[in-house]
């Protein structure tokens, strides 16, 4: 048995027109995957798509506005009407929201980036997760964030939504466990992606940050990937309700 393999699965991952989605539909591509790739971005995932076809891959690049619920739930009919059947669900789409003081949240903000990283998730659960338990077995993989392990004084209501993904992790992996279907979080640390690039330029917050993580470097998109490739695998089998910390050590580090 190939314990890494994705051959014969349907994966579904939103925010595919780059950073950490782009890269986690790339490795299910190449672990043997047909792929489903979504973003707001659809000539991102077109142009992935076409890639991911001229080296035999399959992909099918659609449109969504995490935002909407009715695109939501669209996106995820079209995605099973492909095959038939979707097999991993990867929840990679958000925003960073907020900057600042919770107190300064204003209720649109809240509302927004809540739906955007949290609500949605629960959308594609909901509408995917039964599919999943109809053929005996399914992967649902959320992409959360270190923010929402520890407090965090610049991006508290992204940290918030992030830890409510890995909550949701928890509570369907008990509630579907029993259907053959494995729900789990991976939280990234500070990772080289589009979306960190303002703090990357951030000199004296690099040295900050590189100094509480014991690996001293900064992780790349191929890094978490390769643990989704994992979770979604016979070798993620028997893990379940998990958040797994893929940061170079920040959170554990004392700092020295």
């Amino acid at each position: 048995m190939d314990l890494f393999s994705l051959e014969g699965k349907v994966a579904l991952v939103t925010g595919a027109a780059g950073g950490l989605g782009r890269a986690i539909a790339e490795a299910f591509a190449e672990a043997g995957a047909a792929v489903v790739a979504s973003d707001i971005n659809v000539s991102g995932c077109t142009e992935l798509a076409d890639r991911l076809a001229s080296a035999g891959r399959q992909c099918l690049p659609l449109a969504c506005d995490l935002a909407d619920r009715d695109s939501v739930i669209a996106m995820a009919a079209s995605a099973v009407a492909w095959r038939g059947r979707i097999d991993v669900l990867v929840c990679c789409g958000g925003m960073e929201g907020h900057v600042g003081s919770l107190a300064d949240v204003a209720d649109e903000q809240w509302d927004r980036l809540m739906t955007v990283n949290l609500k949605s998730a629960h959308w594609l659960s909901s509408a995917l997760i039964p599919v999943m338990a109809a053929c005996g077995q399914g992967r649902v993989i959320y992409i959360a964030s270190i923010a929402g392990l520890r407090g965090n004084k610049a991006i508290g209501l992204y940290g918030i939504a992030k830890a409510g993904l890995s909550q949701m992790a928890r509570n369907l992996a008990v509630e579907w466990g029993p259907s053959g279907v494995n729900v789990n979080a991976i939280a990234p640390g500070l990772i080289q992606t589009p979306l960190a690039t303002h703090l990357m330029a951030d000199e004296a917050f690099m040295t900050r940050r590189l100094s509480l993580t014991p690996l001293r470097r900064v992780g790349e998109p191929s890094e978490i990937a390769g643990v989704a490739v994992m979770l979604a695998s016979a070798a993620g089998g028997f893990i379940t309700g998990q958040t797994i910390v893929v940061d170079g050590g920040t959170v554990i580090s004392d700092g020295n």
